[in-house]
């Protein structure tokens, strides 16, 4: 679509979705139902916008999107979130933050220095493999190997620590 067409497409759309957005509350009685009817709409007509700005009516051309979307959703309930009067027990309760935080740093002091710094830049941080070797001023294949013998390491020490002795 070329810088005219999408203008023309933008003129349109903006004129005409408040009132798409009341005509989707119309059909389904739920503002964000409707909300995410519109976006539907807007994001069809956009990707059809040469056949549609050519077509005879482009308003019907997008209620016609509009009701097939509302109908669409009514197929398919299960793909919206069902709301309940009480919610679910909860079943899990956060760890010991504490706790875990000790641990952890008492099994990363038992790395050598350049792993350590591998482990961190790359698990904690979330850098990528050649980030990391960047920064380390090192090979990628180091990284990875060091990445590699640091976590082996880091699960044996995690087991001996969790087996009773």
């Amino acid at each position: 679509m070329d810088r005219s067409e999408e203008d023309e497409f933008r003129v349109f759309a903006g004129a005409r979705t408040e009132r798409w957005r009341r005509a989707a509350y119309l059909l389904c009685h739920d503002w964000h139902l409707a909300d995410d009817l519109v976006a539907t709409v807007i994001g069809k007509l956009y990707q059809h916008w040469r056949r549609v700005s050519t077509a005879d009516n482009p308003d019907a051309y997008a209620q016609r999107i509009l009701t097939t979307a509302w109908v669409d959703e009514l197929r398919r309930p299960w793909r919206r979130e069902q709301a309940t009067e009480a919610l679910p027990d909860r079943g899990w309760t956060p760890p010991d933050r504490a706790g875990d935080r000790e641990q952890l740093v008492a099994l990363l002091r038992q790395l050598g220095r350049r792993q350590r710094a591998v482990v961190v830049l790359r698990f904690y941080f979330d850098r990528s493999v050649e980030e990391t070797a960047e920064m380390l001023g090192i090979s990628p294949g180091t990284v990875k190997s060091q990445s590699a013998r640091a976590l082996e390491l880091l699960r044996a020490l995690s087991y001996a620590r969790e087996s009773p002795r």
